[in-house]
């Protein structure tokens, strides 16, 4: 992970970029797949189906699974049925995906607005790079979440752990390990 800031961690007006690359080997179209497909993307990750109008201005949005609204419950912080939403910015088939971004399940965290979320598919001998960028600016609550800054207080490990568990899910028919729901 690359990550710039023009002040401290946490600060209100922080600028981050997150950038996350991985080597998968699987064709573009089977990573675009994963990615876009909600038969796909329920199987890696927190558990829940995404969902996507892969039309500029289309929306985008990431349910919670039942574990997943059950776990949030149990730890006192209930959570509605959408947890991510958006809207496609730019969808080029199977290279390139660019969407509005904006985590729902905390009101603090909601209230930062939309950021800027990027993946980028390269096709290289037999494998591929999946490089994820997400612009955070004036988001430091949520740079910290997606960041996996809270992984060891239960709040998941952020991009890294779903691109792991992407990668597993790609390369051996299964996941990293059981949907992590908290």
């Amino acid at each position: 992970m690359s990550t710039q800031t023009t002040s401290e961690a946490g600060a209100d007006q922080a600028t981050t970029t997150q950038v996350y690359k991985i080597y998968i080997k699987a064709s573009p179209q089977r990573i675009w797949d994963a990615i876009t497909q909600p038969d796909w993307n329920s199987r890696f990750g927190y558990g829940g189906r995404g969902s996507y109008d892969l039309r500029p201005g289309g929306r985008y949005e990431a349910l919670a699974s039942e574990e997943f609204k059950a776990a949030a419950a149990a730890a006192g912080q209930p959570c509605g049925d959408v947890v991510v939403d958006g809207e496609v910015i730019e969808a080029d088939e199977p290279r390139r995906l660019v969407l509005s971004w904006r985590m729902l399940m905390d009101p603090e965290i909601a209230a930062e607005g939309f950021t800027r979320l990027t993946y980028e598919i390269r096709e290289w001998d037999g494998f591929c790079s999946l490089t994820v960028t997400h612009e955070l600016e004036n988001a430091p609550k949520l740079a910290m979440i997606v960041g996996g800054m809270f992984e060891g207080e239960g709040a998941g490990g952020g991009h890294a752990w779903i691109l792991s568990d992407l990668k597993s899910l790609l390369e051996t028919g299964g996941p990293l390990a059981e949907p992590r729901i908290s």
